[in-house]
C-alpha cells in the first residue's frame, strides 16, 4: 500500500483540504506540524494517539514539527461548552519545559514554541497584519466558535483561530512547512491558516486531520474514571496504562491496533482471527499493551507490567514473603500506612477513593480487599497485624485497581519501608 492508503486503512484520514496532498503524502519530503498546548507538564495518552500519525510520516520521509503552543496556551482554544481557566506565564512555561522533554524522547521531534514569535507583536500589528485578513461570517461559521454562540465566548478566545493561522504562516515562512496535522476537532483552525497563507502570501498550504480515537460510546480515548492516564512514568505507571490497555472493549481492540501500533495489516488481520476465536486470550490486547508500553517507555518497562500484572492475578503472589512482594511491586502506586486508621481513611487520604462517600460506597460493595480478603466493615482499623510479614499490604480496589501499602508510625517514628 502507499503511505495514503495505509493511512486510510487504519483509519486515520478524516479530511484532507486538496486532493494534491495524496501524492505528496505518497512522495515523502514534506514538512508538516502538529500542535498542542501545554495546559499540564506532561502528555496524555490521548496525545499519544494524536501524535503517533506523526511518527508514520516521519517513517515515509516526512519531517515533523511540533509546536507547543506556549502563546496560545495563555489564551485557550475554545471549549465546546465553556471558557477554559486562564493559566499563569510560570506555570505554561514550567509546562513547555516538561512537553518539549517528553516529546523529544518518546517521538523524536524537533520542537517549537510560538510564544517566540508571538510575544513581541504588538495590537496593532496583530490587527493590521493578521486580523484584516479575516472575515467575521467566516470566523462565526467556524464549529467551534458556532457551539459558544448562545452560552458566550471572549474576544480572546474568538482570536485563538488567529493566533493559530499565524503559527501555520510563520512555520510556512521560515521553516517550509506546507502541511499542518491534527485531530478532527481542529480542522476550522487549520482551514484558517491555509487561507491566511493564501490571502498574504498567494501560496498553497495543506491541511490533514483524523479522527478522534474513542470508545464505542464516543468517549475519548485515555479518558478513564475521569482522570487522564498520562505519559510521564512518575504519574502513571507503567503497570497502570497495561491495565487499562488490556481491558479495552473487545469490539474496539482491533481498530486500535490499526491506530496505535505499526503491526503490518497482515499482523494485524491475524489477531483479528484470534480476538474472534479466541476473545478470553486476550491476545490482541496484549500485543495492543506491548507495542504501546514498549514505544512510550521501553521493553524493561512494558517487561515489569505484565510481569505485575501477572503476579497479581494469579495466587503465586500469595506465597511470596513480603520482601519479594515489595521488590516484585514497587512499581505499583503505593501509600504509607498508620497503626489503627479506620479504612475509609486510607481510601480518601491515600486518593484511592476521591471522596468518604465512595469509600463507604466500596466498602459496602465489597469491592475493597486487604491482602485477598474482603473488607465490608465500615469501622474497621488497619493493624500491623494485618500486614504480610507486618511489613507490607495490598490492598485491591475492584476487580483491577491495586495499591501497595507500607510502613506504620510507631513510637512517633514513621517506619517506612522503600523497598
Amino acid at each position: 500500500m502507499t503511505v495514503y492508503e495505509d493511512l486510510k486503512w487504519r483509519g486515520l484520514i478524516q479530511d484532507i483540504s486538496d486532493p494534491e496532498l495524496i501524492d505528496k503524502l505518497n512522495e515523502g519530503g514534506l514538512t508538516f506540524y502538529i500542535g498542542t498546548d501545554p495546559t499540564a507538564d506532561s502528555m496524555h495518552i490521548g496525545h499519544y494517539s494524536s501524535f503517533l500519525i506523526s511518527k508514520r510520516l516521519a517513517k515515509a520521509g516526512h519531517h515533523p514539527i511540533l509546536l507547543v503552543g506556549g502563546a496560545t496556551g495563555l489564551i485557550g482554544d475554545p471549549k465546546p461548552t465553556s471558557e477554559r481557566p486562564m493559566i499563569s506565564k510560570e506555570e505554561v512555561l514550567k509546562n513547555y519545559e516538561g512537553l518539549k522533554k517528553q516529546a523529544e524522547k518518546i517521538f523524536g521531534f524537533e520542537v517549537v514554541n510560538n510564544y517566540d514569535w508571538t510575544k513581541d507583536i504588538n495590537v496593532l500589528d496583530f490587527l493590521r497584519d493578521y486580523g484584516k485578513y479575516f472575515n467575521i461570517n467566516y470566523m462565526l461559521a467556524k464549529d467551534k466558535v458556532k457551539s459558544r454562540l448562545e452560552s458566550g465566548i471572549t474576544y480572546a478566545e474568538f482570536s485563538y483561530m488567529i493566533l493559530q493561522a499565524l503559527d501555520f504562516l510563520h512555520l510556512y515562512e521560515t521553516r517550509n512547512c506546507t502541511l499542518q496535522v491534527a485531530g478532527s476537532d481542529q480542522w476550522g483552525n487549520i482551514t484558517s491558516g491555509i487561507e491566511l497563507i493564501r490571502k498574504k502570501l498567494d501560496k498553497t498550504a495543506y491541511g490533514m486531520v483524523m479522527p478522534l480515537v474513542t470508545d464505542s460510546n464516543g468517549i475519548k480515548f485515555g479518558k478513564t474514571e475521569g482522570n487522564a492516564l498520562w505519559l510521564d512514568i512518575n504519574k502513571t505507571s507503567a503497570y497502570e496504562l497495561y491495565q487499562y490497555l488490556i481491558n479495552l472493549e473487545d469490539s474496539m481492540i482491533i481498530d486500535y491496533l490499526k491506530k496505535l501500533t505499526f503491526l503490518s495489516k497482515e499482523e494485524i488481520e491475524e489477531y483479528e482471527i484470534k480476538n474472534q476465536n479466541n476473545p478470553e486470550a486476550r491476545e490482541a490486547h496484549k500485543r495492543l499493551a506491548q507495542e504501546i508500553i514498549t514505544d512510550i517507555h521501553g521493553k524493561d518497562e512494558y517487561e515489569k507490567a505484565k510481569m505485575i500484572s501477572e503476579s497479581l492475578f494469579s495466587d503465586k503472589i500469595w506465597d511470596l514473603s513480603s520482601d519479594d512482594i515489595i521488590t516484585s511491586l514497587k512499581d505499583l502506586p503505593s501509600f504509607t500506612l498508620k497503626e489503627g486508621q479506620n479504612i475509609l481513611d486510607v481510601l480518601v487520604n491515600n486518593k484511592i477513593c476521591s471522596s468518604k462517600r465512595e469509600a463507604r460506597e466500596m466498602v459496602s460493595g465489597k469491592a475493597i480487599s486487604i491482602n485477598n480478603q474482603k473488607i465490608t466493615d465500615l469501622d474497621a482499623l488497619i493493624t500491623k497485624d494485618m500486614a504480610i510479614d507486618k511489613k507490607v499490604l495490598l490492598l485491591r480496589k475492584g476487580k483491577k485497581n491495586y495499591y501497595l501499602g507500607y510502613g506504620f508510625l510507631s513510637n512517633g517514628k514513621n517506619l517506612y519501608l522503600s523497598g
